[in-house]
């Protein structure tokens, strides 16, 4: 019944953001206009686009499949793309992105992979997917500062709070990891004091919940000790996966027909608003990267602004959506399929 709830909490929510971003976006609009210029959108050039969301999908099944193999857990690819499609649709209907990782280790149980050893590949897979959008957060601004004056100027507050909210998160996800023990400390000093101000009540269960997870981050840590190499691999796998998807953008400046621009500043400007949106409780960014598009790309599209963002955030983030949905589809009839036929088998078997 929970379940369920929070499917229908969640269905709602996605509903009503996707209703209020068509309604800020293209309101006072002239849209007969925009879809003219779509359909004068070179065709050869968002192809390509659709196969780099495909590839940046299929970039973290690889990432899924070359960790298993590290445990020693021998699964096909095509079940670790299942697995890469069910987290990316998850996280691209939930809000900040909390629904994915729970529904992949739901499915790769059925696999018969050990939940420590799913969780441990899962938090990395975190760690490493933030940790390059923080490298290149942090190396705008460092190496890149007239790009970012000359684009970034007017979006810079929810850039740098981006940026910040990355740099948190990954470091206090270090931290539990390289530090358990002065983590734990900290995190216990700090619900003991939350709970003497009464802003939370003392729940066993939550202590228990909180041990039972530093026991992953302990984990993780000693995984990460004995696969160094595996895990500068996953980074170097990583980075290529999340320019992949950056790149949309450019196939789509290339099908308006532009030029002037140069590949790696459409791609640092794409990188900006997932740096900025990122950390955001909102599904896929919806709606804040609307409004970060049209403000920052505003001098790379010039006229055709409105419907290049309607591209890119088409392809970008909804193929995305609707092929990560179409493989999670695949999964639960596999999964159903070979489960009815386990029970049939072990029914006969029994007779």
């Amino acid at each position: 019944m929970q379940t369920k709830k929070k499917v229908l909490y969640n269905t709602a929510f996605l509903l009503t953001v996707f209703l209020l971003t068509v309604y800020g976006i293209f309101h006072g609009k002239d849209l007969e206009e925009m879809m003219a210029a779509i359909r004068n959108a070179d065709l050869k050039w968002l192809v390509p686009g659709v196969f780099l969301v495909i590839f940046f999908i299929w970039g973290e099944s690889i990432i899924i499949w070359y960790m298993m193999r590290s445990f020693r857990i021998h699964l096909k690819k095509r079940i670790c793309f299942l697995f890469s499609s069910v987290g990316f649709f998850f996280s691209c209907i939930t809000p900040s992105a909390t629904g994915g990782q729970p529904m992949q280790i739901y499915y790769m149980k059925k696999e018969k992979i050990p939940i420590p050893f799913a969780t441990v590949i899962l938090m990395i897979i975190t760690i490493t997917y933030k940790l390059v959008l923080v490298v290149i957060g942090l190396g705008i601004p460092l190496f890149a500062r007239g790009f970012m004056n000359r684009y970034l100027g007017k979006i810079l507050p929810v850039f740098y709070l981006g940026l910040l909210l990355n740099v948190f998160c990954v470091g206090f996800m270090t931290l539990l990891v390289f530090h358990p023990v002065l983590a734990e400390k900290i995190i216990t000093k700090s619900m003991d004091f939350l709970e003497k101000l009464h802003i939370i009540k003392h729940k066993e269960s939550r202590r228990l919940k909180f041990k039972e997870s530093m026991q992953i981050y302990r984990e993780t840590a000693a995984y990460l000790k004995d696969h160094k190499m595996v895990i500068f691999n996953v980074i170097v796998i990583t980075f290529i996966q999340r320019i992949a998807l950056f790149l949309v953008t450019y196939m789509v400046y290339l099908a308006f027909g532009m030029s002037g621009r140069g590949i790696w500043e459409v791609v640092f400007l794409q990188a900006a608003i997932s740096i900025s949106v990122d950390m955001l409780p909102l599904p896929g960014g919806m709606g804040i990267s609307e409004s970060l598009f049209m403000k920052i790309f505003a001098p790379v599209f010039l006229s055709v602004t409105l419907p290049a963002m309607v591209v890119s955030r088409g392809l970008g983030y909804y193929s995305q959506l609707l092929i990560s949905a179409l493989f999670t589809a695949v999964a639960q009839i596999y999964y159903s399929v070979k489960t009815s036929g386990s029970v049939n088998f072990n029914n006969k078997k029994s007779s």
